[in-house]
């Protein structure tokens, strides 16, 4: 059974930074790529990066592309999301993902509230 803690989230100025982590039990960097989604009011859930687990290759969505930086800790099977220069259309839920590697199959986090001011 996968588990996902996510933390980091809060409120930010825009401009600003926030940090997110996601602790994976269950799930390593060996057998799992990892990712961040987000789901703003209204709207449907979208990528945000993703990371394999060599972690040798990372993919972004255009709109976080430069800003934000995801990162990984094989040790700890934590996956991070670096966000900089953050505005106010990065307010959403955002929820790490992990996808295992041989069925395809994704497990989602809680999500964590990140609000952007403007």
């Amino acid at each position: 059974q996968v588990q996902l803690v996510e933390s980091g989230g809060g409120l930010a100025q825009a401009g600003g930074s926030l940090r997110l982590s996601c602790a994976a039990s269950g799930c390593t960097f060996g057998n799992c790529n990892m990712g961040w989604y987000r789901q703003a009011p209204g709207k449907e859930r979208e990528f945000v990066a993703s990371i394999t687990w060599r972690g040798d290759s990372t993919n972004y969505a255009d709109s976080v592309k430069g800003r934000f930086t995801i990162s990984g800790n094989n040790d700890k099977s934590t996956v991070y999301l670096q966000m900089n220069s953050l505005k106010p259309e990065d307010t959403a839920i955002y929820y790490c993902n992990v996808r295992r590697i041989s069925t395809g199959y994704d497990y989602w986090g809680q999500g964590t509230q990140v609000t952007v001011s403007s």
